[in-house]
């Protein structure tokens, strides 16, 4: 039981006066029951409805967030807001504000799609380290969302000193969750050949065949490269990147281009086990998460038989 879940129930045990273990217990109970259709952090939603503990009725922290989860209220800090953006998707039309929300206890992506929400950027009334309190808002591919339902305003409230870094959770990977920042000890199951592409120099996003950047225009574009692969713990497996600057610490930029070196040290690392860390993404495209990488590590055995031993 780690990261976000374990913090849940936590705060299902508080707001219900029971155990841990009891809820726990409860939890695996309705899993049982559902047949395992259900996610323990799903169960644990159920869990705490049926205890009458409603996360809209008080202000939770952003680590309690799990899928799923709606009429959340929150306050925290803005720790990184993007400009406006338009949007044509689908035959809609619109703009979206997107910033970094933080607490004392996480951070994590807000998104705002309501133009009353959104003007409140125009208008400099959300700005970059200023505390906002938000209501009836919902958790959406890891993401915190507000609709035209939900509320946003400046706060006095003081948040404390926020964390502005993920914590690296270790996990299973059958509990990865979107947005996830995870660590887990993996076997290397599958290696694809890698992808190269052209991206601009100053915001790093891809450019057309013909050098054009949307943002920057025609540029001077650098060559860039991406491995995917697939790990599995035994628990299941998930489709994995390295993008070339975490790449290029595993391999050389000669095995990388050359078909015949590549080949030899995809043999060298094929079902190597290894401790893996990254970040979750849904992959809107396949329908199922992605595990972008952002470092590999050897299986360190004196660590692993010590922590065993505790």
């Amino acid at each position: 039981m780690e990261g976000n879940y374990e913090n849940l129930v936590e705060f299902i045990a508080q707001g219900s006066g029971l155990g841990v273990d009891e809820i726990i217990r409860k939890i695996e109970a309705k899993q049982a029951k559902l047949s395992g259709l259900i996610s323990k952090e799903g169960a644990a939603q159920v869990i705490a409805a049926e205890l009458n503990i409603s996360f809209d009725k008080q202000m939770v922290k952003i680590s309690h967030l799990v899928p799923g989860m709606r009429k959340i209220n929150i306050v925290g800090k803005i720790v990184d807001l993007n400009p406006v953006k338009e949007y044509n998707k689908n035959g809609r039309s619109g703009r979206i504000g997107v910033f970094t929300l933080a607490d004392d206890t996480s951070n994590i992506r807000t998104v705002l799609w309501d133009e009353n929400h959104i003007n409140l950027i125009d208008k400099k009334e959300l700005v970059e380290e200023g505390v906002v309190e938000i209501g009836n808002a919902s958790i959406r591919n890891g993401e915190l969302h507000l609709g035209s339902f939900s509320e946003i305003k400046t706060s006095d409230k003081n948040v404390g000193e926020v964390v502005l870094e993920k914590p690296v959770l270790t996990k299973k990977i059958k509990d990865f969750n979107v947005s996830d920042n995870v660590s887990a000890r993996a076997f290397i199951v599958q290696m694809f050949e890698p992808k190269f592409f052209n991206v601009c120099p100053e915001c790093r996003r891809k450019v057309s065949e013909a050098g054009e950047c949307n943002d920057h225009g025609k540029v001077v574009s650098e060559k860039r490269s991406l491995l995917s692969f697939v790990v599995d713990d035994g628990s299941e497996s998930i489709r994995s990147t390295l993008f070339s600057d975490v790449l290029e610490k595993i391999m050389s930029k000669e095995e990388i281009e050359d078909g015949e070196l590549f080949a030899k040290k995809k043999g060298e690392m094929m079902g190597k086990e290894l401790i893996v860390s990254g970040n979750v993404r849904r992959n809107q495209m396949f329908d199922s998460n992605d595990f972008v990488v952002s470092e590999m590590k050897d299986v360190d055995i004196d660590q692993l038989v010590e922590e065993l031993e505790k």
